[in-house]
């Protein structure tokens, strides 16, 4: 059996702690062991680690979460990078390609797709295992996981099984008679009557389902051509494209915890510790919790059912139930990611102007961890002015090599090939000037700290 999590979205819900870059799986913020907050990726990790699924596991992702995945699961993780982003459908076909023409796994193989993130029981995981039986003694074109609701919500999409029957060690099963989706309250509970189950976005499929479908709408199967054709691909999910049209499909039930913690008010129900980070909450005001990324303290006084976030994309300041309207009083555009996570360490915007002539000053809070380097690059673009505030790190700037530590300023003229490696963890304040400060504007020349170093000899 091979695991595929399909680890992407924006993140909006969680705003301010979300970004387009960081999304609601990367925040950690979760109860770990050792009193060590973790994540929701590291958290479905570990389990899945504990049930010894890690190894036949890949993850599917979009370019801007490479980077956070390696940080937060090991460089040691097999991701498949979707060239765009584009739903469901298109990266479980893309990660079926893989299996299939670099993997060369079995055709008869099971595959399991399932979030990247879900709030779950190690028992869960246990089911997952089940599947691979479920679907090689049904012969089902798919197999899905549903949770026994604990309510009726109109949040999530409903499977109504209809037959009951059991597999070979006694692990019961339903046919699947219809799905609804995202009903009113009141259907709900009427679907609950009808023993219904929540769709926790889990599909199991033999490899060759899948394959076949995609010969039949005319798509590659090699994984290579499914990179070359990906934007051809319809950007819909996997549940219009596949699951709808399937003719066979059966449910196996999990009765236990299964939550989406993708409003502040579900996810707060599980951070037991009200205040994370700078700051002073009173004794008056119950159920409220303050997450502070900020260096500055916030306090609330006599304030209960509140969620208070900070970072250095905003504030949000929120009654727990109506903080799911986040959508609708915000407008996600093209704001720029005032803080971000990176394989070498982390970077805080702290300042962003752009003057009426045309250009742009940016100023960044850098740290590069201790062993971890920038990559060898350039800029065509924009200058950047480097202080150094603490800690050590042997740089490199247009061929020359030499160490720099607490005070020393840099200067990297535009075009200036440079990288930093830090000797212990280091942390600079970088001013960029220039007439457009853009992610794109990083021509990459090497990556590896030996390549470049090898590369600046030889030049």
């Amino acid at each position: 059996m091979h695991i595929v999590l399909l680890s992407g979205g924006s993140g909006n819900r969680l705003w301010p702690l979300s970004n387009e870059t960081r999304s609601k799986q990367f925040l950690k913020i979760l109860d770990g062991e050792s009193g060590r907050r973790q994540s929701m990726v590291q958290r479905v990790w570990d389990q899945l680690g504990q049930m010894d699924l890690q190894q036949s596991t890949i993850v599917a992702t979009g370019k801007s979460q490479v980077e956070l995945l390696q940080n937060q699961l090991g460089y040691e993780v097999e991701i498949i990078v979707e060239p765009e982003r584009r739903d469901t459908f298109p990266a479980i076909a893309l990660s079926a390609g893989y299996l299939y023409s670099i993997k060369g796994i079995s055709l008869n193989e099971v595959v399991v797709v399932l979030p990247v993130d879900p709030f779950v029981e190690d028992h869960f995981f246990e089911k997952i295992k089940e599947l691979e039986a479920l679907m090689l003694e049904t012969g089902a074109d798919l197999g899905l996981m549903g949770v026994s609701p604990d309510h009726p919500s109109s949040k999530f999409g409903y499977i109504v099984p209809q037959s009951a029957s059991n597999l070979e060690n006694g692990t019961e099963f339903f046919k699947v008679s219809h799905f609804v989706e995202k009903p009113k309250e009141e259907q709900a509970l009427r679907l609950i009557e009808q023993t219904a189950f929540w769709n926790c976005g889990v599909f199991a499929f033999r490899l060759e389902y899948l394959i076949h479908y995609l010969m039949e709408q005319s798509l590659p199967i090699q994984y290579d051509e499914l990179l070359h054709q990906y934007r051809r691909i319809e950007k819909t999910s996997f549940d219009y494209a596949v699951v709808e049209k399937a003719k066979n499909i059966v449910v196996m039930p999990y009765r236990g915890i299964w939550k989406d913690l993708g409003t502040w008010d579900a996810l707060t129900e599980e951070i037991h510790t009200p205040l994370i980070g700078k700051g002073t909450l009173t004794d008056d005001s119950s159920n409220t919790h303050v997450i502070n990324e900020l260096d500055i303290p916030i306090t609330v006084i006599g304030a209960p059912n509140l969620i208070v976030a900070a970072s250095p994309d905003g504030i949000l300041v929120s009654e727990k139930s109506a903080s799911m309207r986040i959508k609708e009083v915000l407008q996600f555009g093209d704001q720029r990611p005032m803080y971000e996570e990176r394989r070498w360490g982390r970077y805080r915007v702290l300042d962003y102007t752009k003057y009426p002539n045309g250009n742009e000053v940016l100023t960044k809070r850098i740290c590069i961890l201790e062993g971890k380097n920038l990559s060898y690059q350039y800029h065509l673009l924009r200058s950047e002015v480097w202080t150094v505030i603490s800690g050590q790190g042997e740089m490199i700037l247009d061929g020359n090599v030499r160490m720099i530590g607490k005070g020393d300023v840099v200067v990297i003229t535009a075009e200036a090939r440079h990288s930093l490696r830090a000797i212990t963890d280091i942390e600079i304040i970088e001013v960029q000037t220039g007439s457009e400060l853009i992610e794109e504007d990083i021509v990459r020349l090497a990556m590896n700290w030996d390549e470049i170093k090898i590369s600046v000899l030889t030049s």
